[in-house]
């Protein structure tokens, strides 16, 4: 008699509980490693056509203005701003999306999950930001704006490059990174805010103000259609467009909005699903099949479609929904367009200015330096303390590994230094940095990984010394 963790017929096992909880990360780490092979692209061909005889047709690409509106409420910008103001206000907006969810039901939940990636976050954060700072002491403006820079984490990119071991990482390293890098979003996203802004509107940020208001009342107030946060999210963001405050911060703060909880429980989704499932199976008196019925004749079993339909949309959160519905555009589209707007340096131009400027070194140094020291540091300082341990499965060389993946800056970085050094030459010596660091990150993030670990199933490769002792 076959016993419960014993298959049926050859039959496939029962998933296990471990198996339900990973399934939505293992599909989300899986699109965002595709968008990180898709990034790469993006960025290679940004740098190929940017150093071709075609040179020009890039440059005059993302200078073209375009102008959306009429009268006084149109609103010009050339196609590199519309990418970067515009479309990465979605790409935040999931960012937020993604931190919301990890605080409520992921790795950010509780105390004990989120202490070592907070830390390591943090380390990872603060170090490099100092190491800029060092370095460019006395440099003055505007190289001392781009402290931030080194700070940031490129979460695609460096799935990406965990996906190229396949199995041989395991799930903990990835939930590990994963979350490194969305708390390293939040703190970029605060950085944004309050170091990297204009002159202020305080009119424009009343107005703002007011629409957070509307947004939060509306969630209360039990709405759950999306249109409604979409139509406000466009006010936000405009008034956030003449504050003076990044408008993809409006992003942000939209997802902070989007209500996380449903409107029937799985109780009530289950038996009222199964009640219109019936109506659509009919009865089983002689009358038709279901196979042989026309749902477009038949009104009641057509009604009991639209109910069901209904009725699971009634059962998903519109976070999720909305998380769900938006991750492939930005991870294949968005981010990518990003990618291809702004990778495009003409490295004859900036290489040389690069290798004999503070700012380059800032970025290189922070990153590759920085994250290491700081990742490991405190990640090392918080399970000594005894307030973490390390993820099921992993070992301080994978920490180690991880800590250049996390140098992998890119996205992030290129959009910090799109604020730190925007109409200055020195932001194409700032790309050169970013460039060079993620690459040698990513490279080198790899090669450790690779070597350490051994696909699952076999045994790893880890020598028995202090560094891998817990």
């Amino acid at each position: 008699m076959p016993t419960p963790t014993t298959p049926l017929a050859g039959g496939p096992l029962p998933p296990k509980p471990i198996d339900r909880l990973l399934t939505p990360f293992r599909s989300f780490t899986r699109l965002e490693a595709a968008g990180g092979l898709a990034l790469m692209a993006a960025a290679a061909f940004a740098l190929l056509w940017a150093n071709s005889p075609f040179v020009d047709s890039y440059l005059e690409l993302f200078a073209t203005p375009f102008t959306i509106g009429f009268g006084e409420l149109a609103i010009s910008k050339a196609l590199v701003l519309w990418i970067n103001d515009g479309l990465m206000a979605i790409f935040f907006l999931v960012v937020g999306l993604e931190i919301k969810r990890e605080i409520l039901i992921g790795e950010l939940a509780s105390v004990g999950k989120a202490a070592l990636p907070f830390a390591a976050a943090l380390g990872g954060a603060v170090v490099p930001a100092a190491i800029y700072l060092a370095i460019n002491a006395g440099a003055g403006e505007p190289a001392s704006r781009g402290w931030g820079i080194p700070m940031a984490t490129d979460i695609a990119f460096a799935l990406g490059v965990l996906a190229l071991l396949g199995s041989r990482v395991p799930i903990g390293l990835k939930v590990f990174v994963t979350a490194v890098a969305i708390v390293d979003d939040l703190l970029a996203v605060l950085v944004i805010a309050f170091f990297y802004t204009d002159d202020l509107s305080i009119e424009a940020m009343f107005v703002a103000a007011g629409v957070v208001v509307a947004l939060m009342a509306a969630n209360l107030l039990g709405v759950r259609r999306i249109s409604v946060y979409a139509v406000l999210g466009v006010g936000l963001w405009l008034a956030f467009l003449q504050s003076g405050i990044h408008a993809t911060i409006a992003g942000v703060l939209l997802a902070l909005a989007i209500p996380a909880r449903t409107r029937v429980d799985a109780r009530g989704f289950v038996d009222r699903g199964r009640e219109l499932l019936d109506r659509v199976e009919g009865p089983h008196d002689g009358a038709p099949a279901p196979e042989d019925v026309d749902l477009r004749l038949d009104h009641e079993r057509t009604a009991a479609i639209w109910q069901l339909e209904d009725l699971a949309e009634k059962a998903q959160a519109p976070m999720q929904r909305l998380e769900h519905g938006l991750h492939p555009s930005v991870a294949f589209f968005i981010v990518p367009l990003f990618a291809l707007a702004n990778a495009g340096v003409v490295l004859g131009d900036a290489v040389g200015p690069a290798l004999g400027s503070s700012v380059s070194w800032g970025i290189a140094v922070g990153l590759i330096v920085g994250k290491q020291v700081g990742i490991m540091a405190a990640a090392w300082l918080i399970v000594r303390l005894g307030v973490a341990r390390l993820p099921l499965g992993v070992t301080w060389r994978h920490i180690y590994g991880a800590s250049w993946l996390a140098a992998i800056g890119f996205t992030m970085s290129l959009f910090v230094g799109e604020l730190a050094f925007a109409g200055t030459d020195v932001l194409e010596i700032a790309k050169v940095g970013i460039f060079g660091a993620s690459v040698l990150a990513g490279v080198v993030g790899y090669l450790v990984l690779r070597l350490t670990t051994r696909p699952q199933g076999g045994p790893e490769t880890v020598s028995a010394d202090p560094l891998d002792s817990g």
